[in-house]
């Protein structure tokens, strides 16, 4: 199924609206099972802290718990993405649900010895990378046009309400009885495996055996497009820089709730309203943009928006109360949501398909790299200087940062270029 430049920008026509995305039956699935693991995902993260820490009282196992599932894209996301790309996609999907399943069942027995359950956790964890780039090279085949962006967009927005829906669930759960929890998240698993098995086709893999070469040569090719293509590179660091402040309010918010109550709010609120206030925001920023914002317009956008993102968290440098924090945090995460969703709409398009799971590998631990090193830098920081002053000058070099971004952002014919040479192109050739 080939991506045409008409299908990115129908002048003419108006968003693609959440009905016709979902009429798309295919899609339906892919949604629905996507929900239902990362809602299980994030119920077993909450539950598996505190069983661990119910295990050991050691705050360290227990952080160690929850750290565990970033593990596998820092140590070889790109090169287990990579896998997706040899086997069928719904093959590669159902097997990795079944795998976690699995792996959360023995997870969930009781006995395990501390060690054993965060062995069985990174185990369950290494799924993660080729089950996520295969769903990722499998939208464009499901949804063309608008609707992708529009069906992208619905996914990150699904991904954040289910961060906050699993913590909630997961920490009441937690609270009567973990291995319950964990054991509702093996059930996920297996819902959403017979979901794809039964309501998505099965498509030939992105590459055959005769293109076939060494797995660490197939990986580098993923890097190799991803930076060496003029447009991907712009994509690319685009979303890398959206991503170095965007986090870092939620990742410092339990040091400044504490250090920033004086108006009688308990700090455990003023924590909580901190961390919500960016996936609200994106969740609200998401659909909005993708519903009421015109495809042509949604492209214009990218860069004011890009620079707006760090621009609102500037005031920080204020001192500003927890909700007025929480209120800055809120519109970054609206900017980036209608952002993101066109800048990642563009790239699968521009990619040929024989290469999507891997640049989705390389994007992918990416953001997680760059994710964990902004709440680093910033907390380092912050033992310095107080977390205000440190969140409102890292939000400034973010709009420094951004602006040069802006500046070198493609053309439009440079972008419908990459786009018509991404639907046109076939498999990639065998490696020499």
């Amino acid at each position: 199924m080939e991506a045409t430049v008409s299908d990115e920008r129908p002048s003419q026509e108006g968003p693609a609206t959440f009905r016709e995305v979902f009429a798309q039956r295919e899609y339906r699935a892919v949604f629905t099972a996507s929900a239902l693991s990362w809602i299980g995902d994030f119920i077993a993260k909450a539950a598996v802290t505190v069983l661990v820490y119910r295990e050991t009282q050691s705050v360290g196992y227990s952080a160690a718990a929850f750290a565990v599932s970033f593990l596998p894209w820092l140590i070889g996301g790109p090169l287990l993405a990579t896998l997706a790309e040899r086997y069928r996609y719904r093959s590669v999907m159902v097997a990795c649900d079944l795998i976690r399943m699995a792996l959360m069942v023995l997870v969930a027995l009781p006995g395990n010895e501390p060690w054993l359950i965060l062995c069985l956790l990174f185990a369950t964890t290494l799924a993660n990378p080729p089950s996520q780039a295969a769903r990722s090279a499998l939208m464009p085949l499901i949804l063309t046009g608008d609707r992708l962006v529009v069906g992208l967009s619905l996914n990150s927005s699904t991904g954040q309400a289910a961060q906050v829906l699993g913590y909630l669930i997961g920490a009441a759960l937690a609270a009567f009885d973990p291995t319950l929890a964990l054991l509702v998240n093996a059930a996920t698993f297996a819902l959403s495996a017979a979901l794809v098995r039964f309501a998505v086709r099965e498509e030939p893999p992105a590459m055959t055996s005769a293109h076939r070469s060494h797995l660490l040569r197939e990986t580098g090719d993923g890097f190799r497009i991803v930076f060496g293509t003029p447009v991907l590179r712009a994509i690319a660091l685009l979303v890398f820089s959206a991503m170095l402040f965007s986090i870092v309010p939620e990742g410092l918010a339990a040091a400044w709730a504490r250090e920033g109550v004086d108006d009688g709010m308990d700090s455990g609120v003023a924590q909580a309203v901190i961390m919500a206030a960016n996936p609200v925001g994106f969740i609200l920023g998401g659909l909005l943009v993708s519903r009421a914002v015109a495809p042509a317009r949604r492209l214009v956008l990218i860069r004011p928006l890009a620079v707006l993102a760090p621009l609102v968290l500037v005031p920080s440098l204020l001192d500003p109360p927890p909700l007025v924090v929480a209120l800055l945090a809120g519109l970054c995460g609206f900017a980036v949501a209608g952002l993101l969703p066109v800048a990642n709409g563009l790239f699968v398009r521009a990619l040929p398909n024989g290469y999507r799971a891997r640049a989705f590998g390389v994007m992918a631990t990416g953001v997680q790299v760059i994710q964990g090193l902004a709440v680093l830098a910033t907390g380092l920081l912050a033992e310095r200087f107080p977390i205000p002053v440190v969140v409102g000058g890292w939000s400034a070099a973010g709009v420094v940062l951004m602006l040069l971004t802006a500046a070198a952002w493609p053309t439009r014919a440079a972008i419908d270029a990459a786009v018509e040479a991404g639907g046109n192109a076939g498999a990639p050739t065998p490696a020499g």
